[in-house]
């Protein structure tokens, strides 16, 4: 049974920092990237960042740069997103997903599967 188990959310405030975790299982780590993606309320669904766990390889979207870390931890089939300088409009629902290696393709649509979320509240 495929399963991404997301974890690491919570109550920040404005300038914090949060690890989000995304452990797999079920299926072949390294033959997928997995993104994560967030939606706060009444928005849209948006990718974040994304890392092909076979080479390394990351990509971040323009509004993500800067203050998120994506990396991966293959022995343990674990993806990571450091989250630095958390702003109020980070609050969202953090979702990790697993698709196909064209990282930009993937944070884009979105992955074949799909964890629950964690929720992040950021503070001002």
């Amino acid at each position: 049974e495929v399963q991404l188990q997301a974890s690491g959310g919570g109550l920040v405030q404005a300038g914090g920092s949060l690890r989000l975790s995304c452990a797999a299982s079920g299926f072949n780590f390294d033959a997928y990237a997995i993104g994560w993606f967030r939606q706060a309320p009444g928005k849209e669904r948006e990718g974040v960042s994304c890392i092909n766990n076979s080479n390394g390889r990351t990509y971040y979207t323009d509004s993500m740069k800067g203050r998120f870390t994506i990396s991966s931890d293959n022995a343990n089939n674990t993806v990571y997103l450091q989250m630095n300088s958390l702003k109020p409009e980070d609050t969202a629902v953090y979702y990790c997903a697993a698709g196909v290696r064209w990282l930009e393709r993937l944070c884009e649509i979105g992955g074949i599967y799909w964890g629950q979320g964690t929720e992040v509240t950021v503070s001002s």
